[in-house]
């Protein structure tokens, strides 16, 4: 079995080409030379659109008599390879998928309770269904256009009024990458606030290990310093611009840390939250901690794990800073009739326009993750998600509670949904849960971890602690300081409240799609890099 340990060098697995399981599951076809032979689903014709006797006309407009003449007049010699390459006949879409599913039913499939900011969730099936595999959303991505782009944009508006009100902050970017980049992308842009305090960055030594891993790897080239330590010993000297902490951090544990943030901004630097959108619903929020800047992933807000990604990470932000924000921004305009309209706002920060004197040198986003996130917190609404983590949070406490009263050293809380407790032997305890179905995390340090989320049961949970030992021991709801407990309201907005459901929210969806232009209805512009036939 394979166990992944976060935090831990390690050799990946050897990788097999899949040209070789190609060659051991199947043999050249006699049909090679006989087209009616082929097989019916064959990959390139469907692909490219143009049929024999599309090229033949196209061909002959050009004066050229064939494929191989055209390749001959617009590739130069020089670059051009005339190696003739061994391949062996292509494999037809069926053929391939078989190949595929033979490959992954080898895999030792778990269900994963290691957490670090990776969660499984239940994607609401009108939302998976209309949108995830729909076309007429996932074909056109960012909006380039805002023309064409109007359905796609007041979704992503959606999604930015929810993660600005759950951070607790005016702003909100429309998605960037995912958590570790956004955080690296809330370094650089608290330098470009604090300019002259001097290049040393402090960041949470209980950070997730893939946030710290990008901000160091990105810190690099940017000369910049990064003290990586416990937020307890953050020194703001005059040469620290700004730090980050993780809420909850890594293991599991809560912390207030308001304390951190007037800090910080008491000596000229900007404070930053890394923090879990769906802990925001019962803990204060950054802004209101005093933090200038919250990043975080809204991967556990209906977008699966994906074996890491892609995801949407988000950053939002205080109103003051919006030039020195990175990706695209929604903003509410008119057309040229007076009617309201979307667009893309504030675009003079971002590289095509401003070139090397950029604040945002994002171009693209995970505009199809986001989408879902923003219909994700529509359909639940703001009542839903808490449940949802008052749940999490309950299921949590059960745990810490049943492995301490079977002798387990459990963490202090207070927690959300991590639980790290050490046991005698660690290769035991994570043998044992795999054994029962289950990875829980390794942090390498004689601790191990286990996160809940949104899917799991108490059923579920009883059989991962049967496995190492333990009964369910019930417990009172946790008691959290009361400088954690939110009181503001969120998501207030009518739209979140107003499609509960599933034909409401289908007719939402479908709505809002016949306001894009997707590859559903015609070629579609992806900007300079590509162009969608």
């Amino acid at each position: 079995m394979r166990r992944t340990t976060l935090g831990a060098h390690g050799h990946p697995p050897a990788r097999v080409e899949f040209t070789q399981h190609m060659s051991s599951q199947m043999t050249p076809s006699i049909a090679s030379s006989s087209d009616h032979l082929q097989p019916s689903d064959r990959f390139a014709p469907r692909h490219l659109g143009p049929r024999p006797e599309d090229q033949k006309a196209m061909l002959s407009a050009l004066g050229l008599s064939s494929m191989t003449d055209l390749l001959f007049e617009a590739i130069p010699d020089a670059i051009r390879n005339d190696d003739h390459l061994s391949l062996r006949p292509a494999a037809s879409e069926s053929e391939a998928t078989a190949v595929l599913r033979q490959m992954m039913s080898k895999n030792h499939v778990l269900k994963s309770a290691i957490g670090a900011g990776y969660h499984n969730c239940l994607i609401p099936s009108v939302i998976e269904r209309t949108v995830f595999r729909n076309p007429g959303w996932y074909t056109q991505y960012t909006p380039y256009q805002a023309e064409i782009s109007q359905g796609r944009m007041e979704v992503l508006l959606a999604w930015q009024t929810m993660i600005a009100d759950l951070c607790g902050l005016p702003l909100a970017g429309a998605s960037l990458l995912d958590e570790p980049t956004a955080a690296a992308e809330a370094m650089a842009m608290a330098r470009n606030i604090a300019r002259g305090k001097g290049n040393v960055f402090l960041l949470d030594v209980d950070a997730h290990p893939q946030t710290i891993a990008v901000v160091l790897g990105r810190a690099v080239p940017m000369g910049i310093e990064v003290r990586v330590v416990s937020p307890e010993a953050f020194d703001f000297g005059d040469d620290v611009f700004g730090c980050l902490v993780q809420m909850p951090n890594t293991t599991g544990r809560l912390h207030d840390h308001s304390g951190v943030a007037d800090a910080a901004r008491a000596a000229g630097a900007v404070p930053i939250a890394a923090v879990d959108p769906l802990l925001l619903t019962l803990m204060r929020s950054p802004g209101e901690m005093g933090f200038e800047i919250a990043v975080g992933s809204a991967q556990r807000f209906g977008v699966p794990m994906g074996f890491g990604g892609p995801h949407a990470g988000f950053l939002a932000t205080q109103s003051n800073h919006v030039r020195r924000m990175p990706g695209r921004i929604i903003g509410v305009s008119r057309d040229a009739e007076g009617r309201p309209a979307l667009r893309l706002t504030v675009q003079t920060r971002e590289q095509h326009i401003r070139r090397d004197k950029a604040t945002s040198n994002i171009c693209t986003s995970q505009v199809l993750l986001a989408v879902m996130s923003g219909f994700y917190g529509i359909w639940h609404g703001p009542e839903g998600l808490t449940e949802i983590a008052e749940r999490v949070r309950d299921l949590a406490d059960l745990a810490a509670n049943s492995l301490e009263a079977a002798g387990f050293a459990v963490e202090a809380g207070p927690r959300f949904d991590t639980v790290a407790f050490r046991p005698e032997h660690v290769e035991n305890t994570l043998s044992q849960a795999e054994e029962a179905g289950w990875n829980l995390r390794d942090f390498g340090d004689g601790r191990v971890g286990l996160t809940v989320d949104e899917t799991f049961t108490p059923q579920d949970l009883e059989l991962i602690l049967s496995a190492l030992g333990c009964t369910l021991v019930p417990t009172q709801s946790s008691n959290w300081p009361e400088s954690l407990v939110r009181s503001s309201t969120f998501m207030t907005d009518a739209v979140f409240h107003a499609h509960r459901s599933e034909t409401q929210m289908l007719r939402l969806i479908k709505r809002l799609e016949s306001r894009d232009l997707s590859l559903c209805h015609s070629m579609i512009p992806l900007g300079s890099c590509t162009m969608k036939l």
